[in-house]
């Protein structure tokens, strides 16, 4: 299955079982189906449940606000993630807050749903990552598969299951791109498992080559950087040998820290990778957050890999300049060395105090 037959069959499947399941946005109506076509069928199969609305983004936002605030479950799509600025007053002023400020009388479960990122050549206005935008805000639940996780389940759990918004973002690339694992298969050269926490109904995956080894690194990231993570992980490993674990977040505002803790806790280096602009983003919050409830102490500071500061390109050999991938992954993780030596010597000077480090010099090869 396809990332993107997941969300359209989860799509049927609500609208089949609840009867206040209501899909609303610009262009879905078949034969179109939305703009990544999504929405499918939907029309055809549902016509009162499917709305089509004019191009206004606060309105969409706005008219899904009131629907919720009655009692129905309406799915909002905003058809280019960049296009959430128009409904941001909605969602940040409004559909966030009215549980609070209405004493807890009232509960507002809507979905937002919407295509973030690049490497499309979309060009300024429909590439950009922006959930990060949002991360302050209380009340407002992120939640961001990747095509190792299902997303239709997710998408059918945050819709009849949660009483507060729900930003749920679709990375573009990863709609054409199949499901990679289900269960406990593996997918080519690695092997996924999930994290166990207190909510399952947002995994965490771990995903690495040797599950039984001890990782060197520890490389977190969500959505569309995943098959960049993947590729990364196994060049890495064939060109250093050295091993990564990767952390997969679903769920990434409330960041699920405790998710995180265990692994970084058997390592000394960490990495955090995500499409959004490095400067404010998801991994700062989750660097800082690290730092506050890890017990280890970081043989070096926990490292960032994001897009540059810039608007995004057009042209497909720009664009990828300012992206990160997998080469930047690479890069980072195999001068992530403070101390010059291979990882076995690493392991053997792991007991040793940081002022007993600064004693020895950096080792030669």
């Amino acid at each position: 299955m396809k990332y993107v037959e997941s969300l359209n069959q989860a799509l049927h499947q609500l609208m089949a079982e609840d009867d206040r399941v209501f899909l609303i946005g610009e262009d879905l109506l078949d034969p179109y189906g939305g703009a990544f076509k999504v929405s499918k069928g939907l029309s055809t199969c549902y016509p009162n449940k499917v709305i089509s609305t004019p191009i206004s983004e606060a309105a969409i936002t706005g008219f899904a606000t009131g629907m919720a605030l009655r009692g129905m479950f309406p799915i909002v799509e905003i058809m280019f993630g960049d296009f959430i600025t128009l409904c941001a007053d909605q969602i940040i002023n409004h559909a966030a807050k009215f549980h609070d400020m209405y004493n807890r009388q009232v509960t507002v479960p809507m979905v937002i749903r919407t295509p973030m990122g690049a490497r499309r050549g979309y060009g300024p206005t429909h590439s950009q990552t922006l959930e990060s935008i949002f991360l302050s805000i209380p009340h407002l639940k992120i939640v961001a598969p990747s095509h190792a996780h299902m997303p239709g389940d997710l998408l059918k759990h945050v819709t009849v299951k949660e009483d507060q918004p729900v930003l749920f973002i679709e990375n573009k690339l990863l709609y054409p791109e199949n499901l990679i694992f289900y269960g406990k298969t593996a997918y080519a050269d690695f092997h996924c498992q999930q994290v166990i926490n207190e909510n399952s109904n947002y995994p965490t995956l771990s995903i690495s080559m040797y599950p039984d080894e001890c990782s060197d690194i520890v490389l977190i990231g969500y959505g569309g950087m995943l098959p960049f993570m993947l590729e990364a992980v196994k060049q890495i490993f064939l060109q250093k040998e050295i091993l990564v674990e990767l952390l997969v977040p679903s769920l990434i505002k409330p960041i699920p820290i405790k998710d995180f803790i265990g692994a970084v806790d058997q390592v000394r280096k960490v990495i955090i990778v995500e499409e959004g602009n490095i400067t404010g983003g998801w991994g700062a919050e989750l660097s800082a957050q690290i730092y506050e409830n890890t017990k280890t102490s970081l043989l070096a500071p926990i490292r960032r890999i994001g897009m540059q500061d810039k608007i995004i390109p057009s042209a497909g050999h720009l664009e990828r300049l300012i992206l990160p991938g997998v080469e930047d992954i690479i890069k980072l993780a195999s001068n992530e060395n403070p101390l010059g030596c291979s990882s076995l010597a690493q392991q053997a000077l792991a007991h040793l105090t940081p002022h007993q480090l600064a004693l020895y010099p950096a080792p030669s090869h």
